[in-house]
């Protein structure tokens, strides 16, 4: 009696990609202004040193010189001191020569002493010095930090914002003027885009919907022959088609731009409405979903979030094994960032083809193009959906064959 063979077990979940995680000690960071303030304080603090040298040898060579003059003591009476030890007995030659030794031990505490004073003296300056650089690089750098601050929004696609820097015409405020030039041309290019994008869809869209309207009505008709019902059907599947490019492409330029209209999105919620969508063609092929979601918000546009679960498992349904094939999907908050994960079996993928998978009408072999109802625009709208939102999509081989694809958005 034959047996059935088990579906293969489902991959290990992959590890949490550490590239993207944020440094550990962002103080640590060798900062411009950091660095001018090394330099401004490490200056000071050498030329401290060079001075204290000059002052200290300057010091030494005057005790030095006016301890050269002959000096002769005769003595009379004398007690024992502490600081001195002199000989009570003796002629007078030892005694000054135990005069001259003390007088030797003097000078050098009293030149051990300077240089400790002024040790303390320049550790002193010399926080001050590094504390003075430290504000005065934050200052020297502040249209810098402008600009920065600028870029960021313009990042977000405000391409309405200016630098404006004012102050002295220096190369600070060359560089703003020259990047308010670049985003005022690149807001033009955009807006143009923009409007190109809002034409094309209604030039596009019109005439198609008018296409389909009159292949509609055509086969409506009772009295078509056999031949004009399969050509008008066949029409009929080239016109969606061709209205499934056209809807892919506008997505695809719409989503470029990062989504400025954000609400609280459940990704869990988005990927159980995408598998609802595909449950019934997941059935007949054979294909078993599975896989836990767990609650995941995020903030973003909630249709187009679930643009990037439907044509991640659509493509995970459609290019599978043909007999006891699975497709899961995971959905989980890790590290303060949401995860959607699509694991599927299928044909052996080669690691180096990975990169192609997410380019705009880029195939990797025939088995995968065998299927009729996809123009190739999938991944890439996947994507560019997930830049919108700040985040990230990379797939991976799944040993054994199939695709391991994993979306990470901020939360």
């Amino acid at each position: 009696m034959a047996t059935t063979p088990l579906p293969p077990a489902a991959p290990p979940k992959p590890s949490w990609d550490p590239q993207h995680t944020s440094p550990p000690n962002p103080w640590l960071r060798p900062t411009i202004r950091i660095r001018l303030t090394l330099l401004y304080g490490g200056m000071f603090l050498i030329a401290g040193v060079v001075l204290l040298t000059i002052i200290y040898l300057l010091a030494a060579d005057a005790i030095r010189r006016g301890s050269e003059f002959p000096l002769q003591i005769v003595r009379i009476d004398y007690k024992p001191s502490d600081t001195c030890h002199l000989p009570s007995q003796g002629n007078n030659d030892a005694f000054n020569r135990a005069v001259a030794q003390c007088m030797s031990q003097q000078r050098d505490y009293a030149l051990d002493g300077l240089l400790r004073r002024s040790l303390l003296a320049l550790l002193g300056l010399a926080v001050v010095a590094f504390a003075f650089g430290y504000a005065m690089a934050g200052r020297v750098l502040s249209p810098l930090g402008r600009i920065t601050r600028t870029a960021r929004q313009v990042a977000g696609s405000d391409l309405s914002r200016r630098i404006e820097l004012d102050g002295p015409d220096d190369e600070l405020k060359e560089l703003a003027d020259t990047f308010d030039e670049m985003l005022e041309r690149l807001d033009r290019a955009f807006t143009a885009q923009q409007r190109f994008v809002a034409n094309a869809s209604h030039e596009l869209r019109t005439p198609l919907a008018i296409n389909r309207t009159l292949l509609e009505v055509q086969l409506s008709d009772p009295q078509a022959s056999p031949e004009l019902v399969q050509l008008g059907k066949t029409l009929l599947a080239t016109n969606e088609r061709s209205e499934q490019l056209v809807e892919g492409l506008l997505l695809l330029a719409r989503s470029d731009n990062e989504i400025v209209d954000r609400k609280p999105v459940d990704l869990a919620e988005v990927a159980s409405q995408a598998l609802e969508q595909l449950r019934a063609e997941a059935q007949a092929k054979g294909v078993e979903i599975r896989g836990e979601r767990a609650a995941a918000v995020v903030q973003g546009n909630g249709v187009l979030l679930e643009r990037i679960a439907l044509n991640l498992v659509q493509n995970a349904v459609r290019y599978n094994v043909p007999d006891h094939g699975w497709v899961e999907v995971t959905t989980e908050v890790r590290q303060g960032q949401a995860l959607l994960l699509v694991a599927n079996t299928g044909p052996v993928i080669p690691a180096y083809e990975m990169d192609a998978i997410f380019e705009p009408f880029r195939r990797l072999r025939t088995e995968r193009t065998g299927s009729d109802k996809g123009v190739g625009l999938g991944l890439s709208i996947a994507r560019s959906v997930a830049r919108a939102h700040g985040g990230r999509i990379a797939a991976e081989p799944r040993e054994g064959g199939g695709l391991v694809m994993r979306v990470v958005l901020p939360v």
